[in-house]
């Protein structure tokens, strides 16, 4: 039961997003879950400072997770998407933060896991 929110303080192209969508749905394989329970949020041209400035690109994404998972699987999937934001949107990795959030309940479909 992933969730993956990113904001980003770019205008990202329909065909961007998806490409990054998809590539989530594989990197999401480091913490042991699936693609098929993935869901994926996106907000674009969001207004994000980072150090005081404005102008610079940056992302913020919030990885929602039903249980928990290791620190170092945490951490190679933070490489994961810093390289991806980076690659695809031209955010440098210093610009990107990524927060971890562990749920301990859950719904889905009208009940909870």
């Amino acid at each position: 039961m992933p969730f993956i929110n990113s904001k980003v303080s770019l205008r990202v192209p329909d065909e961007t997003r998806e490409k990054i969508r998809v590539q989530l749905g594989k990197d999401i394989a480091v913490l042991g879950k699936d693609e098929k329970w993935l869901m994926t949020g996106f907000e674009d041209n969001y207004d994000l400072g980072m150090a005081g400035d404005t102008h610079l690109p940056a992302a913020f994404v919030s990885v929602s997770l039903f249980g928990s998972a290791d620190s170092a699987a945490c951490e190679q999937l933070t490489a994961k998407i810093c390289t991806l934001y980076s690659d695809m949107l031209g955010i440098p990795g210093n610009r990107i933060y990524v927060k971890y959030e562990f749920v301990r309940e859950w719904g889905w479909n009208g009940r909870n896991f």
